[in-house]
């Protein structure tokens, strides 16, 4: 299925987290099921999952919002390449990511973790590091403020009204990843503005 792609949104299960800097993943996975149409159901893998296309004729991709925690995402990821028979070069991770400005959006293959335990448990589960990532920034934690209790709280009410626009950028990145290639992807979403 060389067509099809995994995307992942990554995050935490439960409503006590939906609206975490955490979950951003799993809000951009929200924005692209709308553009796909359909809505998520529950599969064995444990994960929420949606099968469609982006765009008329466009690539067949598989929309997966894990409901383990987001230490342990490789398990669900792991499955559901398995179920659907999609290497690694077809998967892409949509995460938060604290290393880059809130309202940025990057997009890499492979690397290192950078001390996201959600992406460590994907490359352990997949025995790889070379699947793709976008990185949805979410900014640094303030002052001394400890990062996990930084990222395990909602968006800052000054965010939360940029928060859409920062949603459609990085589901307009998934796309160009998936239709376009990396190296469109990060002409487009890595060049200042």
């Amino acid at each position: 299925m060389t067509d099809t792609w995994l995307i992942v949104g990554l995050g935490n299960p439960g409503t006590e987290y939906s609206n975490n800097r955490h979950n951003v993943g799993q809000m951009v996975l929200d924005e692209l099921a709308r553009r796909v149409g359909g809505s998520f159901k529950v599969h064995k893998a444990r994960a929420h999952v949606l099968e469609g296309r982006l765009g008329i004729g466009g690539p067949r991709v598989i929309l997966a919002k894990p409901m383990s925690y987001m230490n342990v995402s490789g398990g669900p990821v792991s499955a559901l390449s398995k179920f659907y028979d999609i290497g690694p070069e077809h998967v892409v991770a949509v995460h938060d990511e604290i290393d880059i400005p809130f309202n940025t959006v990057k997009l890499k293959i492979g690397g290192g973790e950078g001390g996201h335990n959600g992406l460590r448990d994907i490359s352990k589960a997949l025995a790889t590091k070379d699947y793709f990532r976008v990185r949805v920034g979410v900014g640094r934690p303030p002052g001394r403020m400890d990062t996990a209790d930084f990222v395990l709280k909602d968006f800052a009410t000054a965010e939360k009204k940029e928060l859409p626009f920062l949603l459609d950028d990085a589901a307009d990145a998934v796309e160009t990843v998936v239709k376009d290639g990396l190296a469109a992807a990060q002409q487009k979403y890595h060049t200042s503005v």
